[in-house]
């Protein structure tokens, strides 16, 4: 048993200090009984005077009452005099809310244990912001998973300490606490061709101050490459000197995919306007070099030298013009004959074909869903456009190997429009046509559908097989998207918009007339040199009187000059300054009966692009001198 003496010296050394504490003191002999307390424990637990006079036990009772039913109470408590020896802490939480820290330790003198020492701090401000604090913390990462928006603390000390978010955790594909926490751990995530620029980037932020914003790659544990989009400010002390850098990272590689996709949409989209326009001028041309091979085949013996040099020039010429009908398709400016048509008969149809096109060693198998719907569209065309995408697979499988075509209806969702721009929701007849070669990179996919681009070696290939087949699909309304990688094949999906209406009446069919002689007057607008010359020599040729102009204003001055009665206004559709299709407008308000053909290299469509209320005549570029006689005798014999 303790000595009374010296624990009352000891109590008597303490007592000059204990009211001077900030915490609330209580002293406990062996025996359990309360010997000293402060005035701090009072004010803690708001111990009143007549409580006091009561005594330890009703001490005890009054701070009991106020205490959470799950709060420890060690007045009494077996585990604070089980050992004497230890010490423990523990929390106090009042029903009103305060939140009391109480220290529990041996009172000693001269390594005596004479007793049990209980300190008392009201920590609740203290627990309540660092309560708050860690709420705000996770309020602040929940923010970051919602918005897919990490945030880092590099420090720029010296030790290279480097701090991440959970999401930012996330983003490098790195689980929380598995990361080294340093600088040079983070740039072995950079991938190696952007750690120079993400570096430099870094530098002169902390040297020059300025802005830290930089997009690049990263590579994370699972070998995925990533690309993400980093800003930052840096934190410097009263002298200036970088202490701290700041920043956020964003993953961004379906933002940077969909930016992909847009440019590559807009690239084709002027190459098509490009090759619409180059191919409008090489019909001009074309129609000059076939007309005038025409007109000098009339003119030789059949038996002349050079005739079989000038029907290798007309030939020629006729290849040529199969160019231009191509740039025409991938421009999607080439004369359609639209009907409804389903797609699965179209592939029943060239299903043995495409067996013998792609040769025995690979195995043409066919997947068609029945019950799609039927597509509005030129079936030759999309007959064509799978055949490019045969001989493709074909080239792509010289080894032999399997060939599918699949076709199915399917429901195109936001997110699916999303990743496929730029292409909209809805429903879409498909076409699949997949084959097991040797596959494509990422770059040369990028670049297919350009016209003649091609993989293939010199004389294998035009490079316009894709660049058709893309025209195509755009002109009825439709998409097409590829998915390949290297050494798993390739696979090519066609949509097609579902019909919603019936196709147009198909255009009745005349026999063409005999070719004859005119006496009537024609009015020829084309601003080519080329081409009006031609159409004059021959024109002349046949006894019309022709009156040339190589304009639209021209050409209205031309009419009002001549004093007898124009009989035909042949003109080409798109030209300098006033259009044909505005000229033929002006003068139908004069002569509504008068007969107009248009001379063009695009399409109807192009053409009809005034409200001329009356079918239009097209004469498609290039033309020969017997079809511009036939088609002028059709209509001025109606």
């Amino acid at each position: 048993m303790a000595d009374p003496s010296a624990l009352e010296e000891t109590i008597a050394i303490l007592e000059a200090t204990l009211d001077a504490t900030h915490d609330g003191v209580v002293v406990f002999d062996l025996n359990r009984r309360l010997i000293r307390y402060n005035r701090r424990f009072l004010e803690i637990f708001r111990i009143t005077p007549d409580v006091v006079a009561g005594g330890v036990p009703a001490i005890a009772s009054y701070i009991r009452a106020q205490l959470d039913e799950s709060a420890p109470f060690l007045f009494d408590a077996d585990a604070m005099w089980t050992d004497p020896a230890s010490e423990s802490t523990s929390l106090m939480r009042c029903r009103d809310g305060r939140i009391v820290e109480r220290f529990v330790a041996p009172q000693r003198v001269e390594g005596r244990i004479v007793g049990r020492v209980a300190s008392y701090r009201d920590v609740g401000d203290s627990i309540r912001a660092a309560d708050a604090i860690e709420q705000h913390r996770a309020f602040l990462e929940r923010a970051q998973e919602v918005a897919h928006v990490g945030s880092w603390v590099a420090e720029l000390d010296g030790s290279g300490h480097l701090g991440w978010s959970n999401e930012t955790h996330r983003i490098f594909g790195v689980a929380p606490g598995q990361f080294v926490g340093t600088s040079a751990a983070f740039f072995e995530f950079v991938h190696p061709d952007d750690r120079d620029t993400v570096r430099a980037a870094s530098r002169a932020a902390t040297e020059t101050g300025q802005r830290y914003d930089i997009e690049h790659r990263i590579v994370r544990v699972d070998g995925t490459v990533r690309w993400v989009h980093e800003l930052a400010d840096i934190v410097r002390d009263d002298e200036g000197r970088a202490i701290r850098m700041i920043g956020t990272v964003q993953d961004i590689t379906e933002r940077r995919h969909l930016e992909d996709q847009l440019r590559q949409s807009q690239k084709m989209e002027a190459i098509g306007r490009l090759a619409g326009g180059i191919a409008h001028d090489l019909n001009n041309t074309l129609t000059a070099m076939v007309g005038y091979a025409e007109l000098a085949l009339t003119a030789i013996a059949a038996d002349h030298e050079a005739r079989p040099d000038i029907e290798e020039i007309r030939r020629a010429i006729e290849r040529a013009a199969a160019v231009t009908r191509q740039l025409l398709a991938f421009s999607r400016k080439q004369i359609l004959e639209p009907r409804l048509f389903d797609v699965n008969d179209t592939v029943a149809s060239i299903a043995r074909l495409l067996s013998r096109l792609v040769g025995p060693d690979i195995r043409v198998r066919t997947a068609l869903t029945e019950g799609v719907q039927p597509i509005l569209g030129d079936p030759g065309q999309v007959e064509q456009a799978i055949v490019n995408l045969a001989v493709n697979a074909r080239d792509a499988m010289p080894k032999g190997g399997e060939l599918t075509i699949s076709s199915e209806l399917l429901v195109v969702d936001e997110a699916f429009a999303r990743a496929h721009v730029p292409m909209p929701p809805g429903r879409y007849v498909t076409l699949s046509v997949s084959d097991t070669g040797h596959g494509m990179s990422r770059e040369t996919q990028a670049r297919i559908f350009e016209p003649f681009f091609t993989t293939k070696g010199v004389g294998q290939g035009t490079g316009l097989g894709l660049s058709m087949v893309y025209g195509t699909l755009k002109q009825v309304g439709g998409f097409i998207f590829v998915d390949s990688e290297v050494g798993r094949g390739t696979t090519f999906r066609l949509y097609f918009p579902p019909a919603r209406q019936a196709a147009p009446p198909a255009k009745p069919t005349t026999a063409e007339p005999t070719v004859a002689e005119g006496q009537e007057t024609l009015l020829v607008v084309e601003d080519e040199d080329a081409v009006r010359n031609l159409v004059a020599s021959a024109l002349r040729h046949d006894r019309y009187t022709v009156l040339l102009a190589t304009s639209a204003e021209e050409a209205l001055q031309v009419a009002d000059s001549y004093p007898g009665t124009i009989d035909l206004l042949l003109t080409d559709a798109i030209m300098p300054g006033k259009s044909g299709v505005e000229l033929a407008k002006t003068l139908l308000e004069r002569w509504p009966k008068l007969p107009v053909i248009f001379m063009s290299g695009y399409t109807e469509e192009d053409v009809h692009v005034a409200a001329l209320n009356r079918p239009i005549e097209l004469l498609q570029k290039p033309f020969t001198p017997r079809d511009l006689r036939q088609r002028i005798r059709r209509v001025l014999g109606r």
